[in-house]
């Protein structure tokens, strides 16, 4: 089965190296464009949507796109499927990463995430613009070397499969959560967040058995991708808990709005941005020596805490410093 498996990559190994034909003056609009999906740009824009222009859609937003790396780094943890310059020194890695690879977490959160601002605007022009930004997206992370095409059509299809059912579903769930009794919400948020987790590190320990790079694997492994993705497993579902934690809260004491002066809106934004650039700084410093478990534990606490900011701690401190008003209709329908 492993023996079968590793032969499909290494056939797979053509289309990458045939994209990677177009030549090295590629790797930098590539490595632009691929950051666009990227764990940096994510944040930066949901932080924008949440606090400066729609309070509800970013709220929404935000549960969809970090739902979707959560699914993502679940599925990633159980596969534990090869990059391709894990398996063949002919491909030229162009950007560094340390988890597993399928599916592809660029393609699939690009798709949440875009696409649902493309539809949400609207506005056909820009929806065919997410539409374009996504395949370019897809498109570097195969030359960049670091997804195969079926690590990127698994994440198009896991992603458009999520984005679906958000669009579809996102009204008549926020009206069935803010029905829930503060126990049961709590506890179903706690689940959501953990259990993922647990299954993943279980998973990791019972029937991976300990992993251990493929003998047919000829490339340069990273030391500890197994490791890496339960970590980032982990931060992932603590942003989820903190905030489902946050929202919900917030929706408690009458919402919130992000309209306002440009002014308001940009002080917002570098203020509540502020706290969050210091979770990688406290990660380095609190946790520098930790390692496997108890460093997915750790960075679980950290960014739940973060998320717990942006979502509740963050619009409290703006409504009190008067750069923010409450919204008049969040009291009555919820996260909107």
């Amino acid at each position: 089965m492993h023996a079968a498996t590793d032969a499909f990559r290494e056939a797979e190994t053509a289309p990458v190296l045939w994209v990677q034909g177009l030549g090295d003056w590629a790797a930098v609009p590539f490595a632009l464009i691929t950051e666009l999906a990227s764990q940096d740009a994510v944040v930066l824009v949901l932080a924008l949507v949440f606090w400066c222009v729609h309070a509800g859609a970013g709220a929404r937003l935000f549960v969809a796109v970090i739902a979707s790396a959560g699914l993502n780094y679940l599925l990633k943890a159980v596969l534990y499927a090869p990059r391709p310059s894990w398996v063949s020194h002919q491909v030229v890695a162009h950007a560094a990463e340390s988890s597993f690879a399928m599916p592809s977490g660029h393609a699939q959160n690009a798709t949440v995430l875009w696409g649902y601002l493309g539809v949400r605007s609207g506005r056909r022009p820009w929806l065919w613009a997410a539409v374009v930004l996504i395949a370019l997206i897809c498109v570097s992370r195969v030359y960049l070397g670091v997804h195969f095409v079926s690590d990127v059509l698994a994440g198009l299809l896991v992603g458009a499969a999520l984005l679906w059912a958000a669009l579809r579903w996102e009204e008549r769930a926020v009206r069935w959560w803010r029905g829930l009794p503060t126990a049961r919400w709590a506890s179903l948020a706690v689940a959501v967040s953990v259990l993922p987790c647990v299954f993943a590190a279980l998973w990791q320990a019972l029937v991976g058995g300990g992993w251990s790079a493929s003998s047919d694997w000829r490339g340069a492994v990273p030391p500890d991708p197994a490791g890496a993705t339960l970590a980032g497993l982990f931060s992932v579902c603590g942003a989820l808990l903190g905030g489902l934690v946050g929202f919900t809260l917030l929706a408690g004491r009458g919402w919130y709005s992000a309209e306002g002066a440009l002014t308001a809106r940009a002080a917002r934004f570098v203020l509540g941005l502020s706290v969050i650039v210091l979770a990688p700084v406290l990660q380095e410093v609190l946790f520098g020596d930790l390692a496997g478990l108890a460093l997915a534990v750790a960075e679980f606490a950290l960014y739940a805490l973060v998320a717990l900011w942006a979502s509740f701690g963050a619009p409290e401190t703006f409504v009190r410093s008067g750069l923010a008003q409450r919204s008049s209709a969040g009291q009555a329908s919820g996260m909107r």
